[in-house]
């Protein structure tokens, strides 16, 4: 099949991030393969198009005006999962996961199978590719954890390679730099108990519920940590939780203020944007600490 059958045109990316933003891409494509993602890259390459890497949408603010380029989305095209026995230890296992699978299935199928160390990933609303690329973790774990090994794609080529924690570091990875595409996470887990593993993730689910604005549309955790400090207190003791410049819809959530949400989905990225800078300049003002987005941003301007 030519790539060019894969491609549509004029994508509107709202539905497609958890923060319900976003105009329209010009050029989309979700690949099945790594193969496809490789004629993509070349398509975009011979078409002067700017690409960028889509995974489920929750750490991303797309912008009102679109996409002048080629936003390529791996989803469920490429979302297998395999759980495979450490023929080395067998206390351990190995689940291996396609770029496209949610962070969130990754945890949950480790948690059936009796193996623990993933019971954070398990309320993750981002894809395993988005949680490689920036070591997603919560709750004292990250992905650097239990990562053994990374497929991934640079420079017209597919690559595998092990990995250590040397490769990571927080909220981000190796795989920022150099234009690098995941495709795939193998992890290694020890079997434990799984009616206390089930326990956890219990546990880990209701303090997610209790303590974050989970039913409204958001990235999740606007800010980077503060090395010393924790960004939502920061910006709660600068009298901002539940903060809102205007009717938009952007708030400082008031169940968390180091969410940024979307009430209602009404509000653009421009009205976004507009108070998370205005959030870090309140909170500098007040601190003398430069918070730094967590969040990546797709079209638009990138300051």
């Amino acid at each position: 099949m030519p790539i060019e059958d894969i491609i549509r045109r004029d994508i509107v990316l709202k539905p497609l991030t958890t923060m319900k933003t976003g105009g329209p891409a010009s050029y989309f494509a979700e690949p099945s393969s790594e193969e496809e993602i490789l004629e993509l890259l070349d398509y975009a390459k011979k078409n002067s198009l700017e690409v960028f890497i889509l995974g489920n949408g929750s750490n991303v603010i797309a912008d009102d005006d679109g996409f002048d380029g080629l936003v390529i989305k791996i989803g469920n095209n490429m979302s297998d999962i395999k759980v495979e026995s450490d023929t080395n230890d067998s206390e351990y296992m190995f689940i291996t996961a396609g770029a496209g699978c949610l962070l969130s299935k990754f945890g949950n199928t480790a948690a059936s199978e009796g193996l623990e160390g993933a019971e954070f990933a398990c309320g993750i609303p981002g894809s395993v590719g988005g949680a490689v690329f920036m070591n997603a973790g919560a709750y004292g774990r990250e992905i650097s954890d239990i990562a053994v090994s990374v497929r991934f794609i640079e420079e017209g080529e597919v690559k595998d390679i092990e990995v250590n924690k040397d490769m990571f570091g927080y909220r981000t990875s190796y795989f920022v730099n150099n234009g690098r595409i995941v495709t795939s996470l193998r992890a290694r887990l020890k079997k434990g108990d799984k009616d206390a593993i089930d326990a956890y993730v219990k546990e880990l689910r209701d303090k997610r519920t209790a303590s974050q604005p989970l039913t409204v549309p958001s990235c999740g955790s606007t800010f980077k940590r503060p090395e010393g400090y924790f960004a939502g207190k920061l910006i709660q003791d600068s009298g901002l939780k539940g903060f809102s410049l205007d009717d938009s819809g952007a708030e400082v959530s008031p169940k968390h203020s180091g969410f940024v949400v979307n009430n209602g989905g009404t509000a653009g990225s421009k009205d976004i944007i507009k108070l998370i800078k205005y959030v870090q300049n309140k909170v500098y003002e007040d601190s003398g600490v430069k918070l730094e987005c967590e969040v990546r941003f797709l079209g638009g301007k990138k300051e």
